[in-house]
């Protein structure tokens, strides 16, 4: 069970997560002005809706807890005099978003200064939410229901179901071969689910997922869900994947070190 600090903040989190929701939704499947903010891996839209999202998220930061640090995608890091810093991604998935589809999410982590302690995944349209702590609560909900998250048992590649949002994130055709030496490997790939494919394998639908080019606010609020539920999520190369970059999660953690050998140029 998670401690009383981090249960309180999960709660916090999770209403963040709703209001957020309540801003974004007005805009989904609407005419909106949309913005290319620019990036080494191709098109990056911005909306309105992203950037209202964050400013509702980080008002309520500044009133409940005025000290603690926020970074998020869209307004930039503001340091707080707490080691805590809440980080945000309006929306991930602001291209799926833009084109009506459903495979976004509102992600809203908490650092403690160390690691991700709570982690929040929110999907407003279809009202779900993947929620987990660094000391044991993965759930998830849906308006009252309540279910555990488990990771499903896979101790073989050619038994896994991965997922990766779209080859173009693998920047130079080195990642993009190693990619290819586990997709290729697998019983099938999917593209195209950004944070919900991560949340899915939380779920225990969803094996692997490999990917490059993320930032820290695509990933910190996904790693408390994963680990709590059982996986495994690093950088390619094993260690801590908190800012970002090369990021690969396994459902059972037997795979893992499979999957990182493949990533390094094994077989």
């Amino acid at each position: 069970m998670p401690s009383e600090d981090n249960a309180g903040f999960l709660e916090f989190a999770c209403a963040m997560a709703n209001d957020a929701g309540a801003a974004i939704l007005p805009h989904f499947r609407g005419a909106m002005a949309i913005e290319d903010k620019g990036s080494p891996v191709g098109y990056d839209p911005v909306t309105v809706a992203d950037r209202g999202a964050e400013a509702v998220i980080r008002a309520a930061i500044a009133r409940a807890h005025p000290d603690h640090g926020i970074r998020g995608e869209e307004h930039g890091w503001q340091k707080g005099a707490s080691n805590y810093t809440w980080v945000i991604d309006p929306i991930d998935g602001t291209k799926g978003f833009i084109l009506g589809q459903l495979h976004w999410a509102t992600l809203i982590a908490l650092n403690d200064g160390t690691r991700p302690v709570v982690g929040v995944v929110h999907q407003p349209y279809v009202g779900e939410t993947f929620v987990g702590t660094a000391d044991g609560l993965a759930e998830w909900r849906r308006g009252a229901e309540r279910r555990p998250l488990r990771t499903r048992a896979c101790g073989s590649l050619g038994d896994a179901v991965v997922a990766c949002t779209h080859p173009n994130m693998f920047r130079t055709p080195a990642d993009l071969a190693a990619f290819h030496r586990v997709a290729d490997g697998a019983r099938f790939t999917r593209y195209g689910g950004d944070c919900y494919a991560y949340a899915l394998l939380a779920m225990g639908l969803i094996d692997v997922v490999v990917e490059a080019s993320l930032q820290a606010y695509d990933i910190q609020a996904l790693i408390p869900v994963i680990e709590s539920a059982g996986g495994v999520v690093t950088s390619w190369t094993g260690g801590r994947c908190d800012e970002g970059g090369h990021v690969v999660a396994c459902g059972d953690p037997a795979l893992h070190p499979r999957i990182v050998e493949r990533l390094a140029g094994g077989t």
